[in-house]
């Protein structure tokens, strides 16, 4: 972990290449992905899965949704169904009365990516297209590209861990429940590029861990006065970290709050009003703001040949491996040629930055009016069941606007 500094110095950089890849993403139509034909189900069907995940992405992670012109065209049937599987899996806490419900609600979860993995998937959307990719990316690869199933249990076993708000002790078990869920996502969106690439799930790694300490603080608001149970929300990746418990509660890390005299009794009466609250959050937003200096580090030190700069503390788990001549674009790839070859799987990074510097215009208020304008209007979360692919583009157009406006490496 880097040393903390204000977070208005991070900034992802954007490379050249990733400028014209925004460029060019920017006309790329986002309902028509192809990926090759497995024979795991009908046309039909499959068809009627990608539309029922993208509608999904749409209504529920904005960002996501928007990002997925970034993904490589053969990739992006699984990009859609992790995605979709992440939302599933994410708002079973939002949509269940009780841990024990939700927990059900998991293991019919744990069966479908069972099944999905081994060719059978039951006929469920989400599932048929996690089955389908799988399947395309095992015949791109002639078989030596798969998902780790390991990885999608690691999900779902800890939103099940967290489905009723119980506190992180500290700052680390914050991490820990980050890199469980938003960093694995990220390994098996590079898995399915494919990438099999130490280098590459490093990078993730911090990327995740910064997304998923972000969206705990967006959803701070909502555990804390949690209203009417809702079947879906919008508000992108903020939406996933809603416990399957009606009480309100105050998930910032214990050590913090001790640290900075928050109690949760004062938040719950007065709001984002309560003493040392703006404390806390700006310590606990400094940690994510770090993973993202962090990773920008290792972008800069590997492009300039200087290899990553630190250990990735997971390189020994099972799952993580580093094949850049079996998978990677015929012989054996170079750092910088991985990492530019995975941005587009890194791309999330910009858009917490974005809201990371909201925050901090916002006095780390995280219920303050800025953030809603900075979600609506910079990421396009907003009301839009009933949006149109051309307002959809208009969104798209939004980030391609920031992203090559304020990343000077343009």
């Amino acid at each position: 972990m880097q040393t903390s500094v204000p977070l208005r110095r991070a900034r992802i950089p954007t490379t050249p290449l990733i400028c014209r890849t925004i460029r060019h993403a920017s006309t790329t139509p986002v309902t028509k992905v192809s990926s090759p034909s497995p024979l795991i189900s009908s046309t039909e069907e499959i068809a009627s899965a990608r539309t029922f995940c993208l509608s999904t992405l749409r209504k529920s992670d904005t960002p996501s949704s928007l990002l997925l012109p970034y993904i490589p065209s053969h990739a992006r049937d699984a990009y859609i169904a992790l995605r979709a599987f992440n939302i599933e899996v994410a708002r079973t806490a939002d949509t269940t009365s009780t841990p024990t419900i939700g927990s059900l609600r998991l293991q019919f979860q744990r069966d479908a990516v069972t099944k999905a993995l081994a060719g059978t998937p039951p006929k469920q959307p989400i599932a048929l297209l996690l089955a389908y990719a799988a399947e395309a990316l095992e015949a791109r690869t002639e078989g030596k590209g798969r998902w780790s199933k390991s990885w999608f249990m690691r999900i779902i076993d800890t939103r099940e861990k967290y489905l009723s708000n119980p506190p992180y002790p500290n700052i680390e078990a914050l991490e820990s429940y980050a890199e469980n869920t938003y960093s694995t996502l990220m390994y098996l969106t590079l898995q399915a590029l494919p990438m099999a690439s130490l280098t590459a799930d490093h990078v993730a790694s911090h990327i995740g861990k910064a997304t998923g300490i972000a969206a705990v603080l967006r959803g701070l608001p909502l555990i804390a006065f949690p209203g009417p149970q809702n079947s879906h929300s919008n508000q992108g990746q903020m939406a996933g970290d809603i416990g399957a418990s009606r009480h309100g509660a105050v998930v910032l890390p214990l050590d913090i709050m001790v640290a900075a005299g928050v109690r949760e009794e004062d938040v719950l009466r007065n709001g984002s009003s309560a003493a040392g609250l703006k404390d806390a959050v700006f310590q606990v937003a400094t940690r994510a703001n770090d993973h993202l200096i962090t990773a920008r580090q290792m972008l800069d030190s590997i492009r300039a040949g200087q290899g990553e700069g630190h250990e990735f503390e997971h390189r020994d788990e099972e799952e993580h491996t580093d094949f850049p001549g079996i998978l990677g674009s015929g012989g054996k790839e170079t750092q910088a040629q991985e990492i530019e070859r995975a941005f587009g799987v890194f791309m999330p990074a910009i858009a917490t930055q974005l809201w990371l510097d909201r925050l901090q215009k916002c006095d780390f208020d995280v219920a303050g009016y800025g953030l809603e304008v900075a979600l609506a209007g910079v990421l396009g979360v907003e009301e839009e069941e009933n949006m149109k692919d051309d307002e959809v583009s208009n969104e798209l157009l939004k980030i391609d606007y920031v992203m090559t406006t304020e990343w000077s490496a343009c």
